[in-house]
């Protein structure tokens, strides 16, 4: 297959710089997801990679050749669209076969290549239907196997799944990750969606303004940010961010409704902002109905302002003191709105940022 590098990648349009030194190395098989808000660069990188985009400067390699000054069709690459771009006048069969007789293939050869991705992906009574026959998920599938068929040495995927609804994303989530373990391809893939990436990547890119701000497992990202943007747009719900006033000894952080002793673990690296403000990060499934046995230490008081119950857990939209915060509780939880509920922290998951330049404490 292929590994790809991206060194010191950059793009500007009229003025704007949207891809600021950018470095990246795939591994040979490996799935990665670049994720991040609208307008943050993600896009504008893939098409680089394809061709489609004009580099402003850097290098992009594929096994260790700089394809910078190579036609799209000259990288051996292939790319899955959001909006499938099927051509609605031939059937499914032809719009897997054109790019193939596109390239002078075999008749032979092209039949062998189209049946073979029209079995991996469970679409081969489709053949004879034209676009407009086909359901959303079924014209994703082949949007996919004109990707398949040309056998390519990265498989790029620019948002695939946006256009689907919700049920048909989890499954096309799945059947992705199945292609690709069946395939053993590179894959780069696209998406503002951080359930798509933590599920389909072996490694995510966070990108913001243009700017890798972390580079992980999905795992890693989720239990260790590396700034407030990753933690907040890594985990759903959001992680929960209070402003807070380190204490003088070190040991406390205090805001108008919450007052928590430091972790022993963090405690250290937290004294040396004694007096300053810091951002308290909580994620809502660290957090849960207080007991009789939980410490005042990591517990604080709060008012229930809205009930999301979702069948397998119950969301709890409180408001401690001025600060909004989401707590994931069981779904045996019974609480009324405007009711007052205490709420405890499991100390080991708490994250500090520091105020000013955001960064993980």
């Amino acid at each position: 297959m292929a590994r790809v590098m991206l060194k010191d990648l950059n793009k500007v349009f009229d003025g704007n710089h949207v891809v600021k030194n950018v470095n990246l190395e795939i591994a040979d098989r490996e799935f990665v997801v670049l994720v991040g808000p609208s307008g943050c660069g993600k896009t504008t990188t893939l098409r680089m990679v394809a061709g489609l985009e004009e580099i402003t400067s850097g290098t992009i390699s594929i096994d260790e050749t700089v394809v910078n000054n190579l036609a799209p069709m000259d990288r051996d690459i292939a790319m899955v669209f959001q909006n499938y771009a099927l051509y609605p006048h031939k059937n499914v069969y032809e719009n897997m076969a054109f790019g193939l007789r596109m390239r002078k293939f075999e008749k032979p050869e092209i039949d062998k290549r189209v049946r073979q991705a029209a079995e991996i992906l469970g679409i081969q009574a489709l053949l004879e239907r034209r676009p407009r026959q086909l359901s959303g998920g079924q014209r994703q599938r082949v949007a996919l196997g004109r990707a398949i068929v040309r056998n390519p040495r990265v498989f790029l995927f620019d948002e695939p799944l946006s256009n689907l609804d919700a049920a048909l994303r989890v499954q096309m989530r799945v059947e992705l990750k199945r292609l690709h373990d069946r395939l053993e391809t590179t894959a780069i893939y696209v998406t503002h969606d951080q359930v798509e990436a933590m599920t389909l990547g072996d490694r995510v890119v966070v990108m913001k303004d243009g700017v890798v701000q972390q580079q992980g497992a999905p795992l890693e990202l989720y239990e260790r940010p590396a700034n407030r943007f990753v933690a907040g747009f890594i985990g759903s719900p959001a992680m929960n961010f209070v402003a807070t006033t380190v204490a003088s000894d070190g040991l406390w952080v205090e805001s108008s409704g919450v007052r928590l002793r430091v972790p022993p673990a963090k405690a250290e690296r937290v004294r040396t902002y004694s007096g300053q403000r810091v951002i308290l990060g909580m994620r809502p499934e660290a957090l849960r109905l207080a007991n009789g046995g939980d410490s005042a230490d990591y517990s604080f008081d709060s008012l229930v302002e809205v009930v999301e119950p979702l069948g397998a857990e119950i969301l709890l939209n409180v408001r401690a003191g001025g600060a909004p915060i989401v707590a994931r509780v069981e779904p045996s939880t019974r609480v009324r709105v405007q009711e007052k509920v205490r709420l405890a922290l499991d100390p080991a998951r708490v994250h500090f940022f520091d105020a000013s330049t955001e960064a993980a404490i």
